[in-house]
């Protein structure tokens, strides 16, 4: 990779973990949080608002990924920022649940990620692009386990309200940060080819819809999952909650260690077709391994490593392949709805996970999400990259 795109990758995908970090900072402590509001004991309302984020999101990252190929890139992702800063700081000063609610949903109407992800592929030659999205995958890997590292201690020193005044300076932080330090790059394709070119429905071709129906279940696996394991580490590993980092630090950053000579496999010798087949099947095995032999501290970390080797692949080659393979004049569009499938994955997950858990147990979470995994290897069969020339 070229200075520049090393600097364009690293800054955006830096912005992409500040807005996945406002998703999951929360996550660990945010139940005891509510505890202490009015109506805080309602397990719905509590659901709700951890996933009205993600469903807000779903929502408006199609309009967010079209307004970017009309009026550029940098100009909407500091748009989406300052709606996102206004919903943190709204959620910071609430003082009921509802208020939370509102402000999270907000929150997640700043939907930014459809035009950060256009432009790290603007931004890089095609045969790199793969490494790019290596690194926003990576980013996103790390502000899941600093969320879950320093969500106790930042409770501890300034609560909830703090946390999420902390993630509204962090985003004025990053407007900042794409106005002089993301370096300016022109779009893929000029404005009236944008619009002459590419009909509306050529990003529903059916590659990439293989390809959002897969980002929806990675994503939906990684939330339903988390509804179960931590406390599996408590109750079967005998692992206390403030003692979590010790287990997935070690367990994502040895993941990354193994997944990342596979990207570079995938891209550097042409086999991103068997590299990306045998991530899904690694992850309807670790599902199915969660399934039978959670109950017991050893399979259960490992099966939590290889969960994360497939995740940090996925979160590679899915944007990889989607920038690839989306027409030129639509790719702004193509990664919203990618987005799109993310985020209701997100929401999804928590959602259908919870209520799983609830209604049967945490061997049926497993299960369920091995179910989808197994679907989704039928459709990844048919999954065929793109000439890296074509684009």
């Amino acid at each position: 990779m070229s200075a520049q795109e090393r600097r364009s990758s690293i800054t955006l995908a830096s912005i992409y973990g500040l807005r996945m970090l406002g998703l999951f900072l929360i996550l660990p402590v945010f139940a005891i949080y509510t505890s202490t509001l009015p109506g805080g004991s309602d397990q719905f309302l509590v659901g709700l608002a951890l996933g009205i984020y993600g469903l807000t999101q779903a929502a408006l990252q199609i309009p967010f990924g079209l307004a970017s190929d009309r009026f550029g890139r940098k100009p909407v992702m500091m748009f989406g920022l300052v709606i996102f800063a206004i919903g943190s700081f709204m959620a910071g000063t609430a003082h009921t649940l509802d208020g939370i609610i509102v402000g999270r949903a907000v929150q997640g109407a700043g939907a930014i990620s459809a035009a950060i992800s256009a432009m790290i592929a603007d931004s890089t030659r095609d045969e790199n692009r793969t490494k790019a999205m290596a690194i926003v995958g990576m980013t996103i890997g790390m502000s899941f386990i600093v969320s879950l590292i320093a969500a106790p201690l930042l409770y501890h020193l300034i609560g909830v309200p703090g946390m999420f005044i902390l993630t509204g300076v962090l985003a004025v932080l990053a407007i900042a940060v794409i106005k002089w330090v993301v370096p300016d790059m022109p779009m893929t394709t000029h404005a009236k080819e944008r619009h002459a070119s590419a009909p509306r429905d050529s990003v529903f071709t059916p590659a990439l819809l293989r390809l959002h129906f897969s980002i929806f279940v990675v994503n939906f696996t990684q939330v339903a999952m988390f509804v179960v394991v931590p406390v599996a580490l408590v109750q079967n590993a005998g692992i206390a909650v403030q003692q979590h980092w010790m287990v997935y630090l070690p367990v994502t950053l040895g993941s990354f260690l193994v997944a990342v000579p596979g990207i570079i496999w995938a891209e550097s010798r042409g086999h991103m077709r068997p590299v990306f087949i045998g991530a899904v099947a690694l992850m309807t095995l670790t599902m199915l391994g969660f399934a039978f032999d959670y109950t017991r501290p050893v399979p259960l970390i490992a099966a939590l490593f290889s969960f994360f080797v497939a995740f940090n692949l996925m979160e590679a080659l899915i944007p990889s392949l989607v920038s690839r393979t989306a027409p030129p004049a639509r790719k702004g569009l193509a990664l919203g709805i990618y987005n799109t499938a993310q985020s209701l994955g997100l929401f999804a997950g928590g959602a259908l996970g919870g209520w799983i858990a609830k209604a049967w147990s945490g061997e049926g979470v497993f299960l369920a999400c091995a179910a989808l995994s197994l679907v989704w290897l039928f459709v990844a069969w048919s999954v065929q990259p793109p000439p890296k020339s074509a684009h």
